[in-house]
């Protein structure tokens, strides 16, 4: 029996679309907040640097103190890997929202969630390390740390982008487990079985002797022939 499987893409369901845009709404805001915790714990995980007043309104950078700047740029960068990653796997376990909506809500929340741990750590790092406005001669006063430089704030984005990239191929289902076939609502549909007759092929045989099935219509004639240069037979001479 020759059966043939068909299916025609589903339409586009608002429910669907609207359920998957309220979960990378979700995403999004809880990665936010997060992100704006963790810039309070990278205030305080940061060092500062410690400058000596040589003269006044005027300071100087004490030996190996410069190198701070290099650790609190690390530190920001090595927390903003860690919520990408963490981020990107708990959104992910959320099944019925996987899909390009949920992808563009993580991404968009850490990217948000980078600029906002920036600013939100340096506001509590200047809190922490107040600096004197007219600080006394050859003290040390303490430089507030900060983030120099706008590159450091792709990491976040960037590894929730690789993560998401490996966990979809790693997924074994087309669907990526979420119950959608297609993105932004779609669905497959039951597919259309369409079956040959219940007796019959559609394998024909030639007109061989002993075939299973004969070719209908009328036969030509079966006119047998001489070989060329055949003698012809001696009782027919006599």
């Amino acid at each position: 029996m020759a059966t043939t499987l068909t299916a025609e893409p589903g339409g586009l369901r608002v429910d669907v679309l609207m359920r998957e845009v309220r979960a990378a709404a979700v995403v999004c805001t809880v990665l936010l907040a997060v992100s704006a915790l963790a810039g309070v714990v990278w205030a305080f995980l940061a060092p500062a640097e410690q400058l000596l007043v040589v003269e006044p309104d005027r300071d100087t950078a004490l030996t190996g103190e410069s190198m701070h700047r290099f650790d609190a740029l690390a530190i920001f960068v090595l927390i903003g890997i860690v919520l990408g990653v963490l981020g990107t796997a708990a959104a992910w376990r959320w099944r019925r929202a996987r899909g390009p909506v949920l992808l563009s809500g993580i991404l968009l929340g850490s990217l948000g969630g980078a600029f906002l741990m920036k600013v939100a750590g340096e506001a509590v790092a200047e809190q922490l390390h107040t600096r004197p406005q007219h600080p006394a001669l050859h003290s040390i006063v303490d430089f507030a740390p900060a983030v120099e430089g706008w590159a450091a704030l792709i990491a976040q984005p960037l590894a929730a982008a690789v993560v998401a990239l490996l966990l979809t191929a790693l997924s074994t289902s087309d669907d990526l487990g979420s119950g959608q076939f297609l993105p932004f609502g779609g669905s497959r549909p039951d597919p259309t079985v369409l079956a040959g007759p219940q007796y019959g092929s559609a394998i024909t045989y030639g007109p061989y002797p002993g075939g299973a099935q004969q070719a209908t219509g009328v036969r030509e004639p079966v006119v047998p022939f001489d070989a060329p240069g055949s003698l012809p037979d001696s009782g027919a001479t006599r």
